[in-house]
């Protein structure tokens, strides 16, 4: 019989796509592993896999086209099968037009992927997309493949989603949405319409600010040692055409080492409980043209000051060319957020759920200071931290605070 081909939820945030390319014509031959379409989400553009094969029958939702998850967008006909034997597609929304779908960005400095277990996906009695193995393991573990999210490509169960999976899941609470209130309108207001990545981080920030009870911590380093440290290895990478670091590298490399010193901070408030982590994942704040994506630097603790710069300039290019994958956004458990490149001292970030806590990295200002009861030159950066009080508590936090500063006024300590 025909089979449907659906816009798949590439992301756990993600609840439309936009259909970048078509890859495959109608008309064409799939084979099971083809790549058919390549698709936008909220966190990036990703290629879409075909998990049947036929003949690819029917095109619902064009270039540019966008689609609910779920929503039928193409269908294949097997061997022999008629066209007219097709269902009918279910309608896709409105196909945008080119230059909206550019707006489209990959994700929002507060999408996360939570460290607990996601809500099940609602299943309409259609067919499960699940890996032979998958399907064994839930059989002898007595699991029911409708209460699973999928986490492999196009939504598919695979054995990790199984895997220690309890044998039932309720859904997790939706919070309602913002009410909108309209300002007085003028003719020469102009209407722009939401991305994708700006309704994530308008639900998800509202979500933050509403439901985590924050608390702000700030202080001054002294960046003089850190400036002069930075000064000295550029120095000798620009000789030897190496890497040359940046002041956020060692202010990256500072926060995961204070991340292992408190490890209170790196965890996660889940109900009834908190969720300690045994790796540090830095959730990195990257600026993209409709605000902001937030890649994760993995397992940190155990990289190098080098593996760290490298990895972070690599990410940096694929965000802003939307090439980052959807995992890439996984396992974060703390995030920075750093404003000194546009001049801003000191500010206040909002917790990046289901993290603890965020820091926000303002820019090295040079004023004069006290030392030894003389006023003298000197170069200070406001760094400050936002906490969620149900897992961090002020003294934590600030111990947490003042161990990135000791690594900043110290940065030879992080080379070791």
């Amino acid at each position: 019989m025909p089979i449907n081909i659906e816009m798949p939820k590439l992301s756990d945030t993600m609840t439309e796509g936009t259909v970048v390319r078509w890859l495959k014509k109608e008309g064409e031959e799939i084979e099971i592993g083809d790549i058919i379409a390549e698709i936008e989400t909220d966190k990036a553009t990703m290629e879409m896999e075909a998990f049947d094969e036929g003949t690819l029958s029917q095109i619902s939702v064009l270039e540019g086209g966008k689609a609910p998850v779920g929503s039928v967008i193409a269908v294949l006909l097997e061997d022999g099968e008629e066209a007219g034997d097709a269902a009918p597609a279910v309608a896709a929304t409105p196909s945008a037009p080119p230059a909206a779908t550019q707006a489209l960005e990959q994700a929002a400095a507060t999408v996360q992927k939570s460290q607990t277990p996601a809500p099940p996906p609602s299943h309409t009695g259609g067919r499960i997309k699940a890996s032979p193995l998958a399907k064994k393991i839930a059989e002898a573990e007595g699991l029911d493949l409708s209460t699973l999210t999928g986490t492999g490509p196009g939504g598919r169960i695979v054995k990790s989603d199984v895997v220690g999976a309890p044998a039932s899941s309720t859904p997790a609470p939706t919070a309602p949405a913002p009410v909108a209130i309209s300002p007085v309108a003028s003719d020469e207001d102009q209407r722009v319409e939401l991305s994708g990545m700006r309704k994530i981080i308008a639900e998800r920030l509202l979500i933050s600010k509403t439901t985590i009870p924050h608390f702000y911590l700030h202080l001054e380093v002294d960046a003089a040692p850190l400036m002069s440290l930075r000064q000295q290895i550029n120095a000798q990478a620009e000789a030897t055409h190496g890497n040359k670091y940046s002041v956020n590298d060692f202010v990256v490399k500072a926060l995961i080492n204070a991340s292992v010193a408190v490890p209170e901070v790196n965890a996660s408030f889940n109900g009834d409980h908190i969720v300690q982590f045994p790796h540090v994942g830095v959730s990195i704040a990257i600026a993209v043209e409709d605000g902001l994506v937030t890649p994760v630097v993995k397992n940190a603790e155990h990289k190098s000051l080098l593996a760290i710069s490298t990895e972070i300039k690599e990410m940096a290019v694929r965000a802003r060319d939307k090439k980052l994958l959807p995992n890439e956004f996984d396992n974060g458990t703390v995030t920075i957020s750093n404003l000194g490149a546009w001049g801003i001292e000191s500010f206040d970030a909002i917790v990046n759920p289901p993290q603890a806590a965020i820091l926000s990295v303002g820019t090295i200002v040079e004023k004069p200071v006290v030392k030894d009861g003389t006023i003298v030159p000197g170069l200070r950066m406001n760094l400050g931290v936002s906490c969620d009080h149900r897992v961090v508590d002020g003294a934590v936090g600030a111990k947490f605070l003042s161990e990135i500063k000791r690594l900043l006024e110290n940065p030879a300590l992080m080379l070791i």
